[in-house]
């Protein structure tokens, strides 16, 4: 555990409780935290991880725009996607990750090149729906962080791999803020 990530783990837990509570500030920290992994991620070799990062940092000001200001009537609204889309989504997922991986795994020293690049290309799809306040994003994130964990340990990032198992509960909490938030809106 060094400082760096010590930092870069308390700036994203900040960025998961202001985006449960919807708070446009999360952005802001998002892009602290993403700025300081890739640094993190680039020395233990998990290049799709701190590729990763310079994404997470373009969603940030994204999401920074579409969420408006947090007391405005342009608020965005949460919202919902029917099965279809989450197929379509996770069809693109699946193929995404099968060419990084396969790229990853032939031409460079890439650690775990499969599961680097399926939890990454999620990853994209997910903080995508997050921007955009999409209910769902929550439930696959779940998942994201519990194979996350995994990788973290994996490659000896301790503090990184507790912050994934909390990220995974905050997932739960986080899918049902927002679904008592959706409900209250219809």
């Amino acid at each position: 555990m060094s400082p760096l990530e010590t930092t870069a783990v308390g700036l994203a837990l900040a960025y998961i409780a202001l985006a449960m509570r919807q708070s446009r500030l999360c952005w802001v920290a998002a892009i602290i935290s993403a700025a300081i992994y890739i640094a993190i991620f680039t020395e233990v070799k998990l290049y799709m991880e701190a590729g990763l990062q310079l994404v997470y940092i373009a969603m940030a000001v994204m999401g920074w725009i579409f969420w408006g200001r947090d007391d405005s009537a342009e608020a965005l609204a949460v919202t919902t996607r029917p099965l279809q889309f989450h197929l379509i989504a996770i069809a693109g997922i699946a193929i995404a990750s099968a060419g990084t991986g396969f790229l990853l795994s032939h031409f460079t020293d890439a650690a775990r090149p499969y599961v680097d690049s399926t939890t990454t290309m999620a990853a994209i799809v997910c903080t995508w729906m997050v921007t955009r306040k999409i209910l769902e994003n929550w439930l696959y994130w779940i998942v994201i962080n519990c194979v996350s964990v995994w990788l973290f340990m994996d490659r000896g990032l301790d503090l990184t791999s507790g912050l994934f198992v909390l990220y995974a509960v905050l997932s739960v909490v986080g899918y049902f803020t927002w679904r008592r938030s959706l409900l209250q809106q219809t």
